[in-house]
C-alpha cells in the first residue's frame, strides 16, 4: 500500500532485451495498515462510486472512494492518512481464560460481491468473515477450518464462498446459511502427499464453473458443478498465486517463472519473469499479464510471453 514506484524500461535490439532504470515519483499512496497489507479489490464498477479496499496483519478492512483518491491535490510528499477511510472494520476478539482477549487476527485475503453489499475476509483465527458494506458489521461467520485461512474467493452467481487454509483443505460455503456444503482435498493422490499441508491460493473461471487450487508443489482443477477434479500437476516450486485466463491457468511461486498450464493440466509455457519469489499473477482485458513479487519488482508480460517492462517498488 506504501511505496513510490520505479520503473525499468526495457528495449529491444536485434532480438535482445535490455533495461534502464528510471526513478520515478508515486502519483499517490495512502497509509493503509499498521503493519504489512496483505490484499487489495475494488469494491464496485463505477468509477465515481468504487472504493479501492485493502486488508492486513493489523485485523482491519479498510476502503477509501476511488475518486477522491484519484483527485486528491494534496502533495504526495504529505500523503498517507489524508484521506478519512469510508469503510473501516476490524477482527473480532476471541475471550480466553478469565476473560482474556485474544490478538486481533490479521486478514490475509479478501473477496467482494457487490451486489448483495458484502465484503468476505479470511482471517487468522481460522474462520472466514461476511462483512456488510453498509454498516461495517459482521453478517456471518464461517466456521469449519482447523488452522488459518490463507485465501478466499466469491463465487457469486451461487451466493458461494470458497476458502483455503493451513489445514490442507479447501473448503465451499452457503452464504445464505454459513454451512460447509463441501470439502476439497487438494492433494489426495498418494503421489501428491507431503508437498504442502495448505491450500495458498484458490481461483475460479469467468463461469465460476472450474476451481483451481494451489498446494505446496502442486496444483489441482476442479469442475464444481460435476464436484470433481479433472487434474493435477506438480510443479517445481511452491504455488503462491494462481488465476485462469480464458481457457488456461496462470501460476506464479517460489521461483523466477510464471507457468500457463491448460484445463487437463498440460504445460503450455513457462515464461522467465523478474520476481526470484512471485506473489501474485493478475491479466487485464487486453491479454498483459503483471507477475508481482520478491525485492517489489513487478513484471508486466505480453499475451506473447514478451516483456515490455519491469516496474522497481520502493517505501516511500
Amino acid at each position: 500500500m506504501v511505496g513510490c514506484v520505479c520503473l525499468i524500461l526495457s528495449y529491444f535490439f536485434y532480438g535482445l532485451c535490455s533495461f534502464i532504470v528510471v526513478r520515478v515519483k508515486p502519483n499517490a499512496f495512502l497509509q493503509g495498515h499498521d503493519g504489512p497489507a496483505y490484499d487489495v479489490k475494488f469494491y464496485g464498477n463505477a468509477e465515481e462510486d468504487a472504493l479501492l479496499l485493502s486488508c492486513g496483519d493489523d485485523g482491519r478492512i479498510r476502503g477509501w472512494r476511488w475518486e477522491e483518491f484519484m483527485q486528491s491535490q494534496v502533495p504526495v510528499a504529505l500523503q498517507g492518512n489524508h484521506i478519512e477511510p469510508v469503510v473501516d472494520m476490524v477482527n473480532p476478539q476471541h475471550k480466553g481464560p478469565w476473560g482474556a482477549l485474544s490478538p486481533i487476527p490479521e486478514n490475509n485475503a479478501i473477496a467482494v460481491d457487490t451486489q448483495r453489499g458484502s465484503i468476505f475476509s479470511a482471517a487468522g483465527d481460522s474462520c472466514a468473515y461476511c462483512w456488510d458494506v453498509e454498516t461495517c458489521r459482521i453478517k456471518m461467520c464461517f466456521k469449519g477450518h482447523l488452522d488459518y485461512l490463507y485465501c478466499i474467493v466469491a463465487r457469486n452467481s451461487a451466493n458461494q464462498i470458497i476458502t483455503g487454509s493451513e489445514d490442507g483443505s479447501a473448503r465451499l460455503w452457503d452464504c445464505r446459511s454459513g454451512k460447509c456444503i463441501r470439502v476439497i482435498d487438494s492433494v489426495k493422490d498418494e503421489k501428491f502427499k507431503g508437498f504442502s499441508s495448505s491450500v495458498s491460493c484458490v481461483a475460479l473461471d469467468a463461469s465460476e464453473s472450474w476451481l483451481a487450487c494451489g498446494s505446496g508443489r502442486s496444483l489441482s482443477v476442479w469442475n464444481l458443478p460435476a464436484s470433481e477434479c479433472v487434474s493435477r500437476m506438480c510443479t517445481r516450486a511452491s504455488i503462491q498465486d494462481v488465476i485462469f485466463s480464458d481457457n488456461q491457468i496462470l501460476a506464479v511461486g517460489a521461483e523466477p517463472v510464471m507457468s500457463r498450464f491448460d484445463i487437463n493440466g498440460a504445460v503450455l509455457s513457462q515464461i522467465p519473469s523478474a520476481p526470484q519469489s512471485a506473489f501474485s499473477v493478475s491479466v487485464h482485458p487486453s491479454g498483459v499479464t503483471a507477475v508481482g513479487g520478491y525485492e517489489g519488482l513487478v513484471d508486466i508480460i505480453s499475451q506473447f510471453g514478451s516483456h515490455y517492462c519491469t516496474f522497481h517498488c520502493q517505501c516511500v
